[in-house]
């Protein structure tokens, strides 16, 4: 009967492993070919079967497309968003995670419950009272409708970090409280470092979100000054599309997609530890 199962479990985990792997290479393949094609002269796009070390392997792509997109403007429009949205939105959410996670306080479970059904609204249909709010106080045409209200905190966030920080012992707070310590200390040193893998985990998200988002800035904005990086790419493309300069188009991508890779691979293994250590409690 154990060698039954044990044979039954390796069939299992073979399985399991191919359909990860093939599901793997639906995501993997798409970026190979786009950085593939960013080293290639037009002519070679499409050839069959298609060149995946390009022969040769053409750089000015990557030196040429700074001159004719704006794309430095880009970047630099979507760093300062993204940056102020992860760094102070994740101050919020963290903050708000602890005090629903560890603090008592009237109505607690009522508004954790509110803030989560705010979920449940699709975010198309907030566009056309955010877009009459923003022209009001005049924000349109600015990067302020981009990353204020993400200031404020992520709603996704404050859920899992206060998930997470339910596993935590709640002795913890107790000892610092008869030490002396306040909440703010409280969180800061104690809870905070704890939850570093919850955290990476979520940045990468929020980060991922907030650079890829492409139906905010073109509602919001409508300067070249103010476009971010994905809507100068989607201008870009539109137009070289038609020239069938695909190289081109491929080299912006892989310039605008670079940040989010290093992220990932700089914060991966905190990703891993937090799927694999975080609970549903509560």
């Amino acid at each position: 009967m154990s060698r039954t199962n044990t044979t039954a479990r390796r069939i299992g985990t073979v399985i399991a492993f191919t359909l990860m792997l093939l599901g793997s290479l639906t995501m993997v393949l798409p970026f190979l070919w786009m950085l593939s094609t960013s080293l290639k002269s037009s002519r070679l796009v499409f050839d069959f079967p298609p060149q995946w070390i390009p022969d040769p392997i053409d750089w000015a792509n990557y030196v040429e497309v700074w001159n004719v997109v704006p794309l430095a403007t880009g970047l630099l429009n979507s760093a300062i968003v993204t940056t102020l949205v992860v760094v102070v939105g994740t101050f919020s959410s963290t903050m708000a995670a602890f005090a629903f996670a560890k603090l008592d306080f009237p109505q607690k479970r009522a508004l954790f419950v509110a803030l989560l059904a705010t979920m449940m609204v699709p975010v198309v249909v907030l566009i056309i009272p955010q877009f009459m709010i923003y022209a009001e106080i005049g924000w349109i045409d600015t990067l302020l409708p981009l990353f204020v209200p993400g200031l404020l905190g992520n709603v996704a966030m404050i859920f899992f970090l206060r998930q997470y920080m339910l596993g935590l012992a709640s002795e913890l707070l107790e000892a610092a409280r008869l030490d002396g310590a306040g909440f703010f200390r409280i969180y800061w040193s104690i809870f905070l470092p704890l939850c570093k893998p919850a955290i990476a985990a979520n940045v990468i998200i929020v980060f991922m979100a907030t650079w890829n988002d492409y139906l905010g800035p073109l509602i919001f904005t409508n300067s070249p000054q103010n476009a971010t990086v994905q809507l100068v790419i989607a201008s870009f493309s539109a137009f070289h599309a038609e020239q069938t300069d695909y190289p081109m188009v491929m080299a912006a991508s892989v310039i605008a997609v670079l940040p989010v890779v290093i992220l990932f691979v700089v914060l991966q293994r905190y990703f891993v530890d937090s799927l694999a250590s975080s609970g549903i409690k509560g």
